[in-house]
Formats: structure tokens, C-alpha cells, sequence
């Protein structure tokens, strides 16, 4: 019962949340059963474009380590995140989200490639955190009962926790950095004189992960009407 009730949860969580949650937990559960190796998971370019790999541009975003207290970190504030935004600022808009995160994923990707960093869900982790805070900046954060701050100084004190674990920082500055310039691009420079909307999400995205809008013009079908029904028509 009680795993029933458990999945029952997981599946109230929103879809995209519920898909990268479950995706970072069976990579790393697949890694602890040695069914995988993070030999066959980490970005290597050469391997991607050589070898054609093409699987380790993801594999990368969905390895957090072996079982520990460093996963279990992270992907507590994963799943808390990117739920907060699902459910918050994108709620309704599927298609803005994950664009979102290809957005992010590939700004990442280039900045690993440049940085020799192999894995980067802890990036992207980075990412999500930095974005809440900035569309949310008057929610007080209480970290681990430690600290009470606005939202706004949580991505540096997730930094200075992530260094405490061992954790490189470079990749937590990438993840803030990368989610600063969605956030600029998104959210400041269309309300900046002269500017506008440059992030567009793809139309084919729209149509295939978000619900079709109603037409304002739309009449319904007198039976399609809600209340009592009228009559029907004499013979």
C-alpha cells in the first residue's frame, strides 16, 4: 500500500519533472548494478562526434554520482526546482519549459567542451535553482533549518554547500551563469526600450507538448452547452 501510494504521488508530479527525475534514478541505480558504466555516460566529444556517441549529449545531464549523500542532494533540489518551475511559471507551458532546457543543455554542452567537464546535471541542476530565485525574489528560503534569506542568494549558498561536499564549483558558476542569461534574455531584455522576445520556443514544440488553445470565437453546440437542455424538435 504504502508503495502504491507513492506512486500514486510520483504520478501527480508534472511530466516533464516526473520524466528527468526518473531518468537521473535508474541512470545512477543502472550504474550501482553495474549494468552501466559512467565510462559509457560521460560527454567526450570526440567520442559524440567521432565515434558518433551521440547518447553521451544526454547521458551527461542525468549522472549525479554513485548512491550517497552527494546524490541524494542533488536530486532533492532537482526534483524540488524543477517542480517549482513546472508547476509555477511555465505551468501550462510545456513547450517553453523544455525549450528552456535545451536552451540550457546546449549553452552547457559548448561551455563543457571548452571547460573538460564530463558531466553536467549538477550544471543544469545550477540552472533551475539560479532561475527560480530571479522570478521569485521575495520568497524567503530556509536552508536545511540552517540559514533564512531570500530566494534570490540561494544559488551562492548552494554554492558554498556544493564546495563543502567536495563538489567543483566551476560547474555551479556554469549552471548559474547559463541560467542568468536565459533569465536576462527571457525575462529583462524584451521589457528593456527597444528590446524583444529572442528565445522563441519551436512551433513543432508547441503543438507537440502543449493542449491545443480554445478559439475565443468558438461557439458550442447548443446540446455541448452546460445547464438544463433544451427540448428537441417536434416530428
Amino acid at each position: 500500500m504504502a508503495w502504491q501510494g507513492l506512486a500514486a504521488e510520483f504520478l501527480q508530479v508534472p511530466a516533464v519533472t516526473r520524466a528527468y527525475t526518473a531518468a537521473c534514478v535508474l541512470t545512477t541505480a543502472a550504474v550501482q548494478l553495474d549494468f552501466l558504466s559512467p565510462f559509457q555516460l560521460y560527454f567526450n566529444p570526440h567520442l559524440v562526434f567521432r565515434k558518433f556517441q551521440v547518447w553521451r549529449l544526454v547521458t551527461s545531464f542525468f549522472f549525479f554520482g554513485h548512491l550517497g549523500f552527494n546524490f541524494f542532494f542533488n536530486m532533492l533540489f532537482v526534483f524540488r526546482y524543477c517542480r517549482l518551475l513546472e508547476e509555477g511559471s511555465f505551468r501550462g507551458r510545456t513547450a517553453d519549459f523544455v525549450f528552456m532546457l535545451l536552451f540550457g543543455g546546449v549553452l552547457m554542452t559548448l561551455l563543457g567542451f571548452l571547460g573538460s567537464l564530463f558531466f553536467l546535471g549538477q550544471a543544469l541542476m545550477a540552472m533551475l535553482v539560479y532561475v527560480w530565485s530571479r522570478r521569485n525574489p521575495r520568497v524567503r528560503v530556509n536552508f536545511f533549518g540552517l540559514l533564512t534569506f531570500q530566494a534570490p542568494f540561494l544559488p551562492w549558498a548552494l554554492m558554498g554547500f556544493s564546495m563543502l561536499l567536495g563538489n567543483s564549483v566551476l560547474v555551479d558558476l556554469m549552471g548559474a551563469a547559463v541560467g542568468h542569461i536565459y533569465y536576462y534574455l527571457e525575462d529583462v531584455f524584451p521589457n528593456q526600450p527597444g528590446g524583444k522576445r529572442v528565445l522563441l520556443t519551436p512551433r513543432f514544440l508547441k503543438l507537440l507538448l502543449d493542449a491545443p488553445e480554445e478559439d475565443p470565437n468558438y461557439l458550442p453546440l447548443p446540446e455541448e452547452q452546460p445547464g438544463p437542455q433544451p427540448p428537441p424538435p417536434e416530428q
